[in-house]
């Protein structure tokens, strides 16, 4: 995994270089193996590499390939590329690589921006032809790996990070009003292609972008995700289907240990990630490295699911470290999580996930970690409530929604007021094809946006402050369409995730997964209490948010007045999201 980043020019001038260099360093952290710049008349490419596959110099990027006359900067892992090197070399052509970087340019010089098709992992790239000066930007199926990019005079921008977006300057740094109004309806989840920022934008998953010397662009989805089911498929039994998908699991697993250097994971306890840990382990994994983090308990609540973790890690011979970490450092380190986010995110997950990757990274360099299952496989409570719903969206939003319109249209000032933009877009996701059951339609929206833009996102951006690649079999393009083909039924038997709860009995204790689903929030982030309420409060009333004007005064005076009355149906704070936004905002922008 690593961090790329390019200027297109389309004027007749040079590339920035200074600007390349820097929106390249700004991701060093991402990267911090190796670094390389390349530079041609009107676009430079630049690239910080994590060393997973290919630990030579033969597979420093920027990679360009004079024979072919192609060159790439690439961001993520194509678990696959031994086979597509087997079948390219099949057809004759010869390799200096031992890795996927060189793959995926053999791959787009035979079958062009179709290669995409072929590959299995997560991914974001640009390739770019050097006689006819077109250029290929492309994101993985799922939004695994991000890619943002922003217009500027004469040319366009891309980076793996939106803040090294900035580093490279002269972006328009306006809030857009329609991405707020996602921000404030969907706990911080904003759809591709917005940002907040009005300037910059990010490339859909399962998108590609073609980029003509002139600046002409053109986009165009690849992939999509189809709920339908065949007669067969409905009539499949519960048994049948947990034998299918326990395959299908495994499948993902294994492709995810590719790799040259050890691969460990993340084991929080719960059913999904002691399920992973079990298939690594039935797949061959020896001495394989398991990380739990947990807190201190509150009110009652434990912090951590350590027992739960050391049945996996006992049952399964692992090497295992439980990572505690005190609230008092959770907080001290806040602001450091804060900036290591691409955009704001309101889960209380994020520093959490941040110091367990800081913990991590001193031992592994690769993980496999659980997210995705509960938004794939039926896990949320609002699923039960759409099953056989007269109106799905209604129920959806009823359920999902921090706010309704009424309530937003008190929040956010005159000047960035938008319409009921998040109602909107749920509706014509419900109505795309594909997906005709009010469940199905959900899981679809939740898979493919809510899971990318929260805790896909999450996870990139925290494990990647400390050089840290995560991979999420659960999200393995291959298992998902399975998913989608096991009727809604079968995934909400058991109160949720039942089919995927029956196929990891056959492989982990059930003690992991007869008990109840654990979370752990940060009470201070939840309720705002203390340092952070402090930090709040003075983020909200500063010189710089009285001047960007984004919210009404009386309404956050009723928030800070009282934080722990305020409460999203998701149980997430509502002075948080705003005083999360406004310091994101200074802390990135000013």
């Amino acid at each position: 995994m690593c961090g790329i980043a390019g200027e297109l020019r389309f004027d007749g001038s040079a590339c920035d270089i200074g600007s390349l260099a820097r929106m390249t360093e700004a991701q060093s952290r991402r990267g911090p193996d190796a670094h390389g710049l390349a530079v041609q008349p009107g676009r430079g490419f630049g690239h910080r590499r994590l060393k997973i596959m290919d630990l030579s110099d033969a597979a420093q990027q920027p990679m360009v390939d004079p024979l072919l006359g192609l060159g790439i900067v690439f961001n993520g892992a194509v678990y696959n590329h031994p086979e597509l090197r087997r079948e390219l070399e099949a057809k004759g052509y010869r390799f200096y690589s031992h890795g996927d970087t060189e793959v995926l340019l053999k791959a787009y010089h035979v079958w062009g921006p179709d290669f995409v098709q072929r590959l299995n992992g997560m991914f974001a790239f640009a390739i770019w032809e050097r006689d006819s000066g077109r250029v290929l930007l492309g994101r993985d199926r799922l939004g695994i790996k991000p890619l943002y990019y922003a217009e500027v005079p004469g040319g366009l921008r891309f980076a793996s990070t939106l803040p090294a977006l900035l580093e490279g300057g002269g972006i328009d740094t306006a809030i857009d009003p329609i991405a707020l109004n996602h921000y404030l309806s969907f706990h911080a989840v904003v759809p591709a292609p917005y940002t907040l920022l009005r300037g910059v934008r990010k490339l859909a998953p399962g998108h590609l972008m073609q980029i003509e010397p002139d600046g002409t662009r053109s986009e165009r989805r690849y992939w999509q995700l189809n709920y339908a089911h065949t007669e067969a498929e409905q009539a499949r039994s519960f048994d049948e289907w947990r034998d299918i998908l326990l395959e299908g699991l495994r499948a993902a697993v294994k492709r995810r240990l590719v790799a040259d250097v050890p691969v460990g994971a993340l084991l929080s306890g719960g059913v999904d990630s002691s399920l992973i840990v079990g298939l690594m382990v039935e797949a061959g994994v020896t001495q394989l490295r398991t990380y739990n983090v947990g807190f201190e308990d509150v009110g009652g609540e434990k912090g951590n699911e350590f027992e739960y973790a050391d049945i996996v890690a006992r049952r399964f011979e692992t090497v295992h470290e439980r990572i505690f970490v005190p609230e008092a450092q959770l907080l001290e380190r806040l602001p450091e999580a804060v900036q290591a986010m691409s955009e704001p995110m309101v889960s209380h997950d994020c520093i959490g996930f941040y110091l367990l990757s800081e913990a991590v990274s001193r031992h592994s360099k690769v993980v496999q970690s659980g997210q995705g299952a509960d938004e794939v496989f039926g896990g949320y409570h609002w699923y039960p409530k759409l099953d056989g719903s007269r109106d799905p969206v209604s129920d959806y939003l009823a359920a999902f929604r921090d706010r309704d319109h009424a309530e937003y249209r008190t929040v956010v000032t005159d000047d960035y007021l938008a319409g009921d933009e998040s109602a909107a877009f749920v509706a014509q996701r419900f109505s795309d094809p594909g997906a005709l059951d009010p469940v199905d339609q959900a899981l679809r929206l939740d898979t493919t946006v809510m899971l990318v833009d929260d805790p896909v996102k999450r996870v990139d951006n925290m494990t990647m402050a400390f050089g840290l690649e995560a991979r999420v079999p659960f999200l393995d393009h291959e298992l998902v369409e399975l998913a989608a083909r096991i009727p809604a039924r079968h995934k909400l038997a058991g109160g949720g995730k039942g089919i995927l709860k029956e196929a990891a009995r056959l492989v982990i204790p059930s003690a992991v997964i007869d008990r109840p689903k654990g979370y752990f929030p940060v009470p201070a982030l939840k309720y705002l209490q203390g340092r952070v309420l402090d930090q709040v409060r003075d983020a909200l009333n500063s010189r710089a948010a009285r001047e960007r004007n984004l919210f009404r005064t009386p309404y956050v005076d009723q928030l800070l007045s009282d934080p722990g009355a305020h409460i999203t149906p998701l149980r997430g704070s509502k002075l948080w999201q705003l005083g999360l936004l406004e310091w994101w905002l200074q802390t990135h922008i000013g």
